[in-house]
């Protein structure tokens, strides 16, 4: 276990990449990937959509505002020394009862059932200690050192426009949420309290700028748009102009099966990187999200992933399965089951301040513990419960989950850096109104 002080980099303190992989670091599209994935993994994935499919209510969206609170507890047996569950962020601290989450939400969502000009908004906010790791760089990242803080999660404007294909096209601009990923920041959109390894450390969380979706035909949308980078804003002093492409496959295999391949290309080290110019040295994220209802109550996920840094000349990679079995209509049995290697043990680390997070995103001193090269697997098995409630009180749902993490390649990362194993169980409960 290393302990590394961040924005102090040398040149020889560059990464040094020592694996002949078979992955090709220039993937410059998603097309490709897809199909290839498709072909090795499409017996696997769920029907849950993406952040942007359209609503299935038959009246057309109206103007609404929403919220939810989340507050949960992530026991470790093992107490580690430096109170951290190694390999998780949002569920780090371990423990102890955090208010992850309370999330507020103003929208106009976009009809999906639109055939001329429609618009609308998305205003997202949140306080709690999620804020710790989902800031924009350069936007109140900085205005709390408290592990509670507050964040700006959304903010743009969105559009449908009847152009090019009978479906039509869907703008969003402004500061949004990636549509890389099968997991997300929204409490409310995940099967789990943790979250994956992918997730923590293989994706952008949030980006400024926007993209189209083209829905060319029932079966194929492309994605198209650029931004400043990984989770930063305008002139932030990390990254740069960056490219966000892809292809969206759906209703295959009669209706069950579909496929969100997207990659994120760009310059994502900060401004003052010692050993090479932060300015030309790429980031290439790829990530894609195959999706399968085998029946009503069975249903797959099949989330892979591909990362890669030119800058520190590291990479990291890896595949997490979702299996979800619908009980009756308040509960829902989940697993997961993932490896991902860090092939550098650049992307995996813990931060154990509230600020060490964002001054390693920005190059500035802070703590940063990293456990070095390492191949991680992780189990997952949780209940979701969502009793039925009166229609003038919030909703509740509750999710026990038990976790065990182990290091195939048998380094210590956990319990402090003295065990290649780590087992929690945890509990969260959220309340949507």
């Amino acid at each position: 276990m290393k302990t590394k002080v961040a924005g102090a980099q040398t040149g020889d303190e560059r990464f040094d990449l020592g694996e002949n992989l078979i992955m090709n670091k220039y993937w410059l599209g998603a097309a490709a990937p897809a199909f290839a994935l498709l072909c090795l993994t499409s017996a696997f994935a769920n029907d849950i959509p993406a952040a942007d499919a359209p609503a299935t209510d038959s009246a057309p969206p109206g103007f609404k505002i929403s919220g939810h609170i989340e507050a949960g507890i992530t026991g470790n047996p093992d107490s580690p020394r430096d109170g951290l569950n190694y390999g998780q962020l949002f569920t780090d601290k371990s423990n102890q009862l955090l208010v992850n989450q309370a999330m507020l939400t103003a929208e106009q969502p976009l009809d999906p059932k639109a055939t001329g000009y429609d618009f609308g908004f998305r205003l997202q906010a949140m306080a709690g200690t999620d804020a710790r790791y989902s800031h924009f760089l350069g936007e109140f990242d900085k205005s709390i050192s408290d592990r509670y803080q507050l964040d700006l999660v959304e903010a743009n404007v969105q559009a449908h426009l009847p152009w090019v294909s009978e479906g039509g096209i869907d703008v969003k601009f402004g500061q949004y949420v990636t549509p890389l990923g099968y997991e997300t920041i929204d409490a409310t959109a995940n099967p789990f309290y943790s979250h994956s390894y992918m997730f923590n450390f293989g994706i952008p969380l949030k980006h400024t700028g926007g993209y189209l979706t083209a829905h060319l035909s029932d079966t194929l949308d492309l994605y198209l748009g650029g931004d400043t980078g990984v989770n930063t804003t305008i002139g932030g002093g990390v990254g740069g102009p960056s490219f966000l492409g892809g292809v969206g496959l759906n209703a295959l295999l009669d209706g069950k099966l579909t496929v969100l391949a997207l990659t994120h290309i760009g310059p994502a080290d900060p401004s003052n990187s010692v050993g090479f110019d932060a300015n030309t040295a790429l980031r290439y994220i790829n990530d894609a999200v195959l999706t399968y209802k085998a029946s009503d109550t069975w249903s797959y996920t099949t989330d892979l992933n591909y990362i890669r840094d030119d800058g520190f000349n590291a990479q990291a990679f890896g595949i997490a399965q979702y299996v979800s079995y619908t009980l009756d209509d308040t509960v829902t049995l989940n697993g997961r089951a993932e490896i991902y290697r860090d092939s550098n043990g650049f992307f995996v680390a813990a931060f154990p301040h509230p600020l060490d997070f964002v001054n390693a995103e920005s190059g500035l001193p802070g703590t940063v513990i990293s456990a070095g090269p390492a191949t991680y697997g992780a189990l997952t098995a949780g209940i979701s419960y969502k009793p039925a409630m009166p229609d003038n009180l919030p909703t509740v749902m509750l999710r026990p989950e038990l976790r065990w993490d182990h290091t195939l390649s048998g380094t210590k990362a956990f319990d402090s850096g003295t065990s290649t194993d780590q087992v929690t169980l945890a509990v969260d409960l959220v309340v949507s109104f």
